[in-house]
């Protein structure tokens, strides 16, 4: 009765039916796997956020398939003081920015554009989990392709090009890495765009966790790359700590003659659903104006929780931290004592602390796990503390 895409497994996971539990027992739970941003205890303008909704034209339906061409401006905007990979900031012409009701609904746009049933996307491990799912709901493929870990992180670039098939239809970036932190590099961009020009393919990059860099220097973005079809994905989620508005973009960019055909592809796309609010569009240019204010505090949240985190690394004996440039996260090297999976169940169920096993972001073996960085300070001290002891002791 049912399609074949979406015949997954639907039972309830060791770990989640534990956290189910632990919740319901009412006892405190400290949560290092923290990834909503609007419960973590940040400060949020909240009259200048709900005065940007009541603007009154979104009592009126005026549906624009790319988006409303303010808030594309706004977007446009964004990106005009950034650096490309090719050379200095440059303008990004509005026309070919694709408003989304979220990086998700985007991806699945890109993937409908690009691919025929059982095309192949090329993926990076590790990554998230979420584009598996977006993969089958597109009848698609996703191929990994290896982030080699020596000192910091690089694209495993024989792996990459030995991943390449007919069926091949572009390599995605996540830019930076979630949960590695790592970001794309100069060359990596190039080389990467040299193989998906010469392959007729293309290069999709999220780019939604960009502004959180480990350093002043803003990082060179994929939206502005003009050697190969490329697809820059992004959103107000992370930006501006706001994934309930919903409201997400594609960049199009690469040479002229190709970009066009895609955007006016994408466009009849985008026509066809209609999806993103017209208040939450109304809204972009100041919700991208407040992401300075929300930023400052996660940045904060992110450089105490790591000082505090080194700080009792330091007194470690068996875990380490490895290298990250970005982000929202940190990987700690632990001992393979048993798989991931039993090491975060006999954390919560003994410390109540909650972390994700290093699986969950298709790591190729066990012995890592991820932390984030923006669980209010006490409690990740806390947590962080019984972590340590659960190894040390």
């Amino acid at each position: 009765m049912f399609a074949s895409r979406t015949n997954w497994r639907l039972e309830t996971n060791r770990l989640a039916r534990a956290l189910e539990e632990h919740r319901r027992s009412g006892k405190e739970l400290f949560d290092l796997a923290a990834s909503n941003p609007t419960t973590c205890g940040f400060t949020y303008p909240e009259r200048e956020i709900l005065t940007a909704l009541a603007d009154p034209r979104g009592l009126v339906y005026c549906p624009e398939s790319k988006g409303l061409l303010e808030a594309r401006e706004a977007v446009a905007e964004y990106y005009s003081r950034r650096p490309g990979f090719s050379g200095s900031a440059a303008r990004i012409d509005p026309e070919r920015i694709l408003l989304a009701s979220g990086t998700s609904e985007a991806y699945t746009h890109i993937f409908r554009l690009l691919c025929e049933t059982g095309g192949e996307i090329l993926v990076p491990a590790p990554s998230y989990p979420l584009f598996e799912f977006l993969a089958d709901l597109a009848d698609i493929r996703l191929v990994p392709y290896p982030l080699l870990y020596d000192h910091g992180w690089q694209i495993d670039f024989a792996s990459l090009r030995a991943a390449l098939t007919p069926r091949s239809r572009a390599v995605l970036v996540v830019h930076p890495n979630n949960p590695t932190g790592s970001f794309v590099k100069p060359h990596e961009a190039a080389e990467l765009a040299e193989i998906c020009a010469k392959q007729e393919m293309a290069v999709v990059a999220d780019e939604v966790f960009l502004d959180y860099t480990g350093g002043a220097t803003p990082a060179h973005t994929f939206a502005l790359s003009d050697a190969a079809l490329t697809f820059t994905l992004s959103g107000l989620s992370k930006i501006s700590l706001l994934p309930q508005m919903k409201l997400a973009w594609t960049v199009v960019s690469g040479p002229d003659a190709i970009v066009q055909t895609a955007v006016d592809r994408l466009e009849i796309i985008a026509d066809t659903y209609l999806s993103p609010s017209t208040p939450a569009q109304l809204a972009l240019p100041k919700f991208l104006s407040l992401r300075h204010l929300l930023q400052t505090q996660l940045q904060q949240r992110i450089s105490a929780n790591l000082s505090a985190l080194d700080s009792m690394l330091r007194e470690s004996k068996s875990l380490a931290r490895l290298d990250r440039e970005g982000g929202w996260y940190a990987i700690l090297r632990v001992p393979v004592t048993g798989t991931d999976d039993d090491l975060t169940l006999a954390l919560l169920e003994r410390f109540s602390v909650l972390v994700h096993p290093g699986h969950f972001f298709n790591f190729p073996r066990e012995g890592f796990l991820v932390l984030s960085l923006i669980t209010p300070q006490h409690k990740f001290k806390e947590g962080g503390l019984r972590l340590l002891r659960f190894f040390d002791q």
